[in-house]
């Protein structure tokens, strides 16, 4: 089905608007919230229309039951005239030493196969030392300013789309992805731009900013994407993880992304081709 358009974002701080824009982006009514949180809905009503307070734990608890991502969780706290719960600090800030310390190691366990960290507006953030060396064999990584941003280098005709094989599958499925993997599945004013930049590139479709399935041939168990080296392609697919239970705002943003091939010929091939310098 085509995709909705996003629910205008509140740019007042009330907790009433807060609260009505919440329910409306993720369908719940009134009722379904009081019985998922324990407030009447009579209570919810009057904190909605602005003539009763919430507790702070309140707050917590109608954010924890609207799937609020942190960064919403503490503008909701502060409409509501408390204190962030949740550090809204740097991704490399002293607080995530502990975490980044642990993507470096997933990295560097992932060698020879590029793997990246990136935040919620696809910027890479991080990488091992294969992701730079291997994209490096398609395009002039060094013409663009860190930090990159992976959706623009695939969508770039001076990036790597004209190495991709399938590019109009593969720039679809990717349009898809950046509404399924938006954090807390909100699309916020910098992912819309995000999504109006690159639907902006040439032959980009309207169409393609739709949910429905793609039309895959055969049984396959992932769309894969194939990048040409020398006449050949190289098919990869990708995982991703994110941070289990996070509890700051930039580790609940980071995702990592690790390529692996998607069959024997193009392991071989990737050995090969990582072998080499750059060219």
């Amino acid at each position: 089905m085509p995709l909705q358009d996003p629910i205008a974002r509140p740019r007042g701080g009330q907790v009433g608007v807060l609260l009505r824009h919440w329910r409306d982006l993720r369908r719940k009514s009134q009722l379904e919230l009081s019985f998922d949180t324990g407030v009447s809905q009579r209570h919810l009503s009057f904190i909605e229309v602005g003539r009763s307070a919430p507790s702070r734990q309140m707050l917590i608890d109608i954010a924890t039951a609207l799937d609020m991502p942190l960064r919403d969780r503490n503008t909701l706290l502060l409409a509501g005239g408390y204190a962030p719960i949740y550090p809204d600090g740097a991704w490399d800030g002293p607080e995530m030493r502990g975490i980044t310390k642990a993507l470096e190691r997933m990295l560097r366990q992932h060698e020879p196969f590029p793997a990246l960290v990136m935040d919620r507006y696809w910027n890479v953030l991080m990488t091992n030392r294969s992701a730079p060396r291997f994209f490096g064999r398609f395009t002039d990584l060094s013409a663009r300013n860190a930090p990159r941003n992976l959706l623009h280098l695939v969508f770039d005709p001076d990036g790597l789309r004209p190495c991709i094989a399938d590019w109009p599958a593969v720039a679809e499925s990717l349009i898809q992805r950046v509404h399924r993997e938006a954090v807390g599945r909100v699309i916020d004013d910098r992912i819309e731009g995000l999504l109006a930049a690159l639907m902006a590139y040439p032959d980009v479709e309207p169409a393609w900013a739709s949910l429905e399935a793609p039309d895959v041939q055969g049984p396959t168990p992932v769309i894969p994407i194939g990048l040409v080296k020398d006449g050949r392609v190289l098919n990869y697919f990708s995982m991703i993880a994110t941070v289990g239970t996070p509890r700051t705002v930039a580790a609940q943003e980071l995702r990592i992304e690790c390529m692996f091939p998607a069959d024997e010929a193009t392991e071989v091939f990737h050995g090969e081709l990582m072998a080499g310098e750059p060219t």
